[in-house]
């Protein structure tokens, strides 16, 4: 609840589900952590990825699934399409939190298209960085 605190015990127990399924069948499990999506209460506390406040709490999450997971996952990726987040999310507006700002998105009721996008991608390399080295510090068997 509210996008960081306590972790959903129910959420963890689907998961873990989920991964054990995958092996069982020898289906090898790649997890992606972040996937288009910020917890509303994150967007709406903050603005999501365009503040740097994201970093820690993504790193918290990369934390939590390496440690509940971590011991049947060997193959993580950080973000899908980190480029693409930047561009539809935050100057087309066409995925969510569809911010934009003329002439360059649709239906732009916030936003600004010429510097947003670029905050965002600098936010999401910043955090892709803090959970790589949070990896290689805690959890990387040497």
């Amino acid at each position: 609840m509210g996008g960081r605190g306590v972790v959903n015990p129910k959420g963890l127990n689907y998961y873990n589900n989920v991964i054990d399924e995958l092996i069982k069948y020898g289906i090898q499990p790649h997890i992606t952590l972040h996937h288009f999506d910020v917890p509303r209460v994150l967007q709406d506390e903050y603005g999501g990825w365009l503040s740097p406040k994201i970093i820690e709490d993504f790193k918290h999450l990369a934390d939590v699934c390496f440690k509940e997971f971590g011991d049947r996952v060997s193959y993580w990726t950080t973000m899908n399409e980190p480029n693409v987040v930047a561009l539809a999310s935050f100057d087309y507006g066409s995925f969510p939190p569809q911010r934009c700002s003329a002439p360059y998105g649709d239906n732009c009721a916030a936003g600004n298209s010429t510097v947003e996008p670029y905050i965002t991608a600098h936010h999401m390399l910043l955090a892709h960085s803090a959970a790589v080295e949070l990896y290689r510090t805690k959890y990387q068997v040497a």
